[in-house]
């Protein structure tokens, strides 16, 4: 069963701005995703992100798009079995990242 997948209004955005083709490949890739968006360690697809340098993202997980140098951060929200993405943007770690982490603090 997929988990109901939820967007920050940011992320929508995100998304948004995206051309139709690149679109389309995140949208295939976070519905794999949503299959199974446990942490690697119980199962699932999601790589778990930590609490680094001055970044607190425990709890979140990150969808790597290589071959399109985008990154997905989402969040989990598992009594309602909702993956919330909290954003999509270039591979550029620290940056999209630290962006993350606004969002998530402006809750």
């Amino acid at each position: 069963m997929a988990w109901n997948i939820d967007y920050f209004k940011k992320a929508e955005n995100d998304l948004a701005a995206l051309n139709s083709s690149v679109r389309a490949r995140v949208f295939k890739a976070i519905n794999k995703v949503a299959l199974n968006p446990l942490p690697q360690s119980e199962g699932g697809y999601g790589k778990p992100l930590g609490n680094k340098q001055s970044l607190k993202l425990a709890g979140c997980m990150k969808i790597k798009l290589k071959s399109l140098g985008l990154r997905v951060v989402y969040q989990l929200i598992r009594e309602n079995a909702i993956m919330k993405i909290v954003i999509i943007s270039i591979r550029d770690d620290e940056e999209v990242y630290k962006e993350a982490e606004r969002r998530i603090n402006k809750i």
